[in-house]
């Protein structure tokens, strides 16, 4: 876990100055820290930063999609935002909780 954290916080560092994300880099920052880490993991977070764009998922943290975006289009041809949200959730009925009562005894009789 200490591996992962210390590459996740190497390649906010990177980011956050906008230098590109590279498994040499993040092992340079990694080492200046003075923590040990597995040697794949600065080259998976580098595969990983140069196929997305870490800011959704900064900007995404809690959204638990990873990608989504961070605001919804606007509708167009006049249709209301209502019209255009997608339908409910059905309702899913929760069984009924059983009674002491229920099973023909009770606790406080």
């Amino acid at each position: 876990m200490a591996s992962e954290l210390a590459c996740t916080y190497a390649a906010l560092i990177l980011h956050a100055e906008d230098i590109p994300i590279t498994a040499e880099k993040l092992t340079t920052l990694v080492k200046a820290a003075d923590v040990s880490v597995e040697t794949y993991w600065p080259s998976l977070f580098a595969k990983f930063a140069e196929k997305r764009n870490l800011d959704d998922f900064i900007l995404n943290v809690g959204a638990g999609g990873g990608c989504a975006p961070v605001a919804a289009e606007a509708p167009t041809g006049g249709a209301s935002p209502a019209a255009a949200a997608p339908a409910a959730e059905e309702k899913k009925e929760e069984p009924k909780e059983e009674s002491d009562d229920d099973m023909g005894f009770s606790l406080f009789d």
